[in-house]
């Protein structure tokens, strides 16, 4: 597209002296300070409650120990890649409009990004686990579980990494679901005579359209929204570029300082989940005495559950057919959850599987009195029977009564609640590797996003407009529990604000973009199907 006459100059690095000086400084002294004290508690606190938790796991060997401290520090090192590229998006925009100094916007987006994390509710982080096969989930703690966690999360750095090093918004999102696809794909291969699980397509389209239609939508959207703008709002300085490094007047330098707010929180709480899933994951393997079951379900609550598994049992009851007949009930259901192929006697394994898990939690009376020996396989009952319904829910089979299907949300809410939980001490780790990865590496994805997407610099009313689109977007999919990227949506939206203003996009960095956003899944697929191929004749 032409580039309209009446445009200010095209704005370049060599162009804009005041700001790169600002961003050659150091944080100074009060502020390296701050983080020190904040990093050295956070390292503190993760330390006591860590080493608290493994004194349940079993003396001997100290492998288990080993691979539980490399595969967090693996898990962490992706939360800490991803505070390269996705945080940093939420600070390009008040830092081109000089609304704040670079290190301040960073602190202050670091901030926000923790409490986005700590509140985060894990819809996210266990979305993303069911992409994983069952039976690699199932057997988290033997060397395919290991092999599955290293092998996706390592495939997931690397090409985080090398599109950070040419300072491209690359998406840690797609990464890290093609990387399971990977995975998926690469053990269903490696098995293809015993019948193991690869790739949950159904889920993975799902999240694969969230993915796919976020950064349309934050184009469309911002263009939209400055548009608007332009005509509910007739401040001539909202649609200027700055001047020097001024900063713009008081209520737009406020409106650009909330907009990064919330990008940075809902980032947080909803990329900041990513790496949680797979943690919990890396946990349950491997002290599953502490981890595999939320031993902060109450007494009372867990006789809520008996009650409770006692009516499910009753309601699928009603839909078993009567000539059905099973053998291990647990087998069968698996099989239906691998195959998503409901069958005549998967009514019936799921009625034994659910009366099971009741009769077991009437003999424990509560979860954190589940013996050592039966954790593992107790939470892998719960974790079947969430799964199993739904897929019943999803797809529709078989037909349930409305008061049939309340019942059995209610009895899956309590398995999610004694199963899918996430340690306050994991979400402070996520929220330090990120918080650090942001400090460390913001500068590329920055001058990328406020000098490379379009020909002249970005006005007030467009770092405002992507920024609301932005955060609109991200709080919308953490809602309903989907992963989006910050680096698309953002990025798509500062471009959309270029072509609704008519200034023009540097097209050779858009082509970089769309190049980087076609390659990111079927590149970390391969790279994660190889690493698990090899990971797995180690392991």
């Amino acid at each position: 597209m032409a580039t309209a006459a009446t445009t200010t100059p095209a704005t370049t690095v060599s162009s804009n002296p005041t700001l790169h000086d600002k961003f050659a400084k150091g944080p100074g002294l009060l502020g390296t300070l701050i983080f020190a004290v904040v990093l050295i508690a956070g390292l503190i606190y993760i330390g006591m409650n860590l080493s608290k938790d493994l004194v349940t796991m079993q003396g001997g060997s100290a492998l288990p120990y080993i691979l539980l401290g490399v595969a967090l520090l693996v898990a962490l090192g992706f939360e800490f890649v991803n505070g390269f590229h996705d945080t940093a998006n939420a600070v390009a925009t008040v830092i081109y409009t000089h609304s704040l100094d670079p290190h301040i916007a960073v602190t202050w987006s670091g901030f926000c990004n923790f409490a986005g994390v700590v509140t985060s509710t894990g819809a996210v982080a266990f979305g993303i686990v069911s992409l994983l096969p069952v039976e690699l989930i199932l057997q988290v703690g033997s060397g395919s579980g290991f092999a599955m966690v290293f092998a996706l999360l390592i495939a997931a750095i690397i090409w985080n990494l090398g599109t950070w090093a040419f300072g491209l918004p690359a998406s840690s999102s797609h990464t890290l679901i093609g990387s399971i696809i990977g995975v998926g794909i690469a053990n269903q291969l490696m098995n293809a005579r015993s019948g193991t699980s690869g790739v949950d397509w159904a889920q993975a389209a799902n999240i694969g359209k969230s993915l796919v239609l976020s950064p349309i939508v934050g184009f469309a959207v911002a263009a939209l929204l400055l548009s608007i703008m332009k005509l509910a709002i007739s401040d001539k300085r909202l649609y200027e570029a700055p001047v020097g490094d001024a900063p713009p007047p008081f209520w737009i330098r406020g409106l650009l300082f909330l907009t990064c707010t919330g990008v940075s929180f809902f980032h947080g709480s909803n990329d900041g989940q990513k790496g949680m899933g797979l943690i919990m994951l890396i946990l349950i393997g491997t002290v599953p005495t502490t981890y595999a079951l939320n031993h902060a379900v109450t007494a009372r609550e867990s006789q809520d559950f008996i009650a409770v598994s006692t009516q499910a049992a009753s309601t699928l009851d009603k839909y078993v057919e009567a000539k059905a007949s099973i053998g291990d009930p647990r087998e069968d259901v698996t099989e239906y959850i691998r195959t998503k192929e409901f069958k005549p006697n998967t009514m019936l394994a799921m009625r034994e599987l659910v009366n099971g898990i009741g009769t077991e939690m009437a003999i424990f009376k509560e979860l954190a009195k589940v013996p050592n020996d039966r954790v593992r396989n107790f939470r892998n009952d719960m974790y079947l029977a969430s799964e199993a319904l739904r897929l019943m829910q999803k797809s529709g089979k078989p037909v349930l009564a409305a008061a049939d299907v309340a019942v059995l949300k209610n009895y899956k809410s309590h398995i999610d609640k004694a199963t899918r939980f996430i340690p306050l001490w994991v979400k402070v780790a996520v929220a330090l590797a990120l918080g650090l990865g942001t400090m460390v590496g913001w500068k590329r994805i920055v001058v990328t996003v406020g000098e490379k997407i379009g020909k002249n610099h970005l006005t007030y009313a467009q770092g405002a407009a992507a920024e609301i689109t932005a955060m609109a977007t991200i709080g919308a999919a953490d809602m309903y529990g989907l992963p989006v990227s910050t680096t698309h949506v953002l990025s798509s939206g500062v471009a959309g604000t270029m072509m609704a203003n008519h200034s023009g996009l540097q097209w050779g960095t858009v082509r970089n973009l769309l190049m980087a956003w076609v390659l990111t899944l079927p590149v970390a697929m391969m790279l994660s199907g190889f690493l698990f191929w090899g990971f797995r004749k180690i392991f």
